[in-house]
């Protein structure tokens, strides 16, 4: 029997405007595999107004889980991101 992991699924608040979130978004891109598969939900901040007034300045901002802590901001952490990925394929 075949047991895969669940995939994790990142959240990246964002902006459209913003170099470094797409930055990002390619930095955390270029972390796939077919070993680590993972998806991700890039959510543009400037769409609600609570959005931006939890992030606006801070963007781009990377989290693991939506009610999870923050992995990173401004620049990919590819340890952090690389952490939760090794945690999501252990199950924990």
């Amino acid at each position: 029997m075949n047991h895969m992991p669940p995939m994790l699924r990142f959240t990246l608040y964002s902006r459209s405007y913003c170099h470094l979130c797409q930055d990002m978004l390619d930095a955390l891109l270029a972390l796939q595999s077919p070993a680590r598969p993972f998806a991700v939900d890039v959510i543009d901040v400037d769409a609600d107004p609570a959005l931006v007034a939890r992030f606006d300045e801070l963007v781009p901002v990377l989290f693991a889980a939506p009610d999870g802590p923050e992995l990173c901001h401004y620049v990919l952490d590819e340890t952090a991101v690389l952490a939760a990925l090794e945690g999501a394929a252990r199950g924990s």
